[in-house]
């Protein structure tokens, strides 16, 4: 008799544990991505090096979408910021891998990438540039000077916007040749393995002022491609399963935008408040839905 009471005495205890710990357990798979970040102190971005938006410098992660970024998660009470480097293409599969709690790079918004990651509002906008070798020997002036003349090719970051755009404009898909980075599409010019490169206006002018090379030449008066997604509008983007931190992110960021934080730090990273700002008009959910 002993042994029986014993035997269901345990065996109630083990219920009640087990119970316990489904309880722990659903408790902490209901908790959000910001509840988690608030109680570490830290959050980890995920960045591509890609001056002035997000870059590494002297071991300190650096650029106008990296200090937008620390503004933000200071007014949620996040201080401390782990980063990661990464290719510009491994960004969102990094984010749905969970390597990275928030991307920050200047990432271009289009309905594409929307189906794979959550975006925040629009931080900043930008347009297109072009690079050359020095004193521009084939006279390309635009992406419909490289698609005229098939002979051309062009280096391109892997993963980035500008792969589609210059389809879009009629540039073969064998003119086209991607790298790692700007300093690898660069070389690829420099070496002659490329006739030109491209990327956002300001990666690229800025990338050349340090790179200091005398081989290679920005093309002033670059003719703009009609194509969807330019001007483009770069924001930080979280997993999908995340709204909650990215709509927590949204709140404080439309606070910095209008006490004119934002527009500061634009400003000290080298944009521009009249070509840089984001009207007040253009939102996440207008561009991811096509409608900018």
């Amino acid at each position: 008799m002993k042994k029986i009471v014993l035997t269901l005495i345990l065996g109630f205890i083990f219920v009640l544990a087990a119970c316990g710990s489904d309880e722990t357990d659903s408790s902490k798979a209901s908790g959000s991505k910001l509840d988690e970040l608030k109680e570490s102190g830290k959050v980890t971005i995920g960045f591509a090096n890609e001056k002035p938006y997000a870059y590494e410098e002297d071991g300190e992660l650096k650029g106008a979408a990296v200090d937008i970024a620390k503004a933000v998660f200071k007014e949620l009470g996040i201080k401390k910021v782990d980063s990661k480097l990464a290719d510009f293409g491994q960004l969102i599969p990094g984010l749905k891998a969970g390597q990275f709690d928030v991307i920050t790079a200047g990432m271009a918004i289009n309905p594409d990438r929307c189906e794979n990651a959550a975006f925040g509002e629009p931080e900043m906008k930008y347009g297109e540039g072009l690079i050359v070798k020095k004193g521009n020997p084939l006279n390309l002036k635009s992406y419909k000077d490289i698609a005229d003349n098939p002979d051309v090719t062009v280096s391109v970051m892997s993963g980035a916007t500008e792969n589609v755009f210059l389809k879009s404009e009629g540039v073969s898909e064998k003119q086209i040749t991607n790298a790692e980075d700007i300093p690898a599409t660069f070389s690829a010019v420099e070496s002659g393995r490329a006739d030109a490169t491209t990327g956002t206006e300001m990666t690229i002018k800025m990338a050349l002022e340090s790179a200091n090379s005398n081989k290679l030449e920005f093309v002033e008066g670059f003719e703009q491609p009609d194509v969807e997604g330019v001007p483009s509008y770069g924001a930080a983007a979280f997993h999908l399963d995340n709204t909650d931190l990215r709509d927590a992110y949204n709140e404080k960021l439309a606070k910095l935008k209008a006490d004119g934080t934002v527009a500061e730090l634009l400003e000290a990273n080298g944009f521009s408040e009249a070509n840089n700002i984001v009207e007040d008009d253009v939102t996440t959910e207008k561009v991811c839905n096509g409608d900018i």
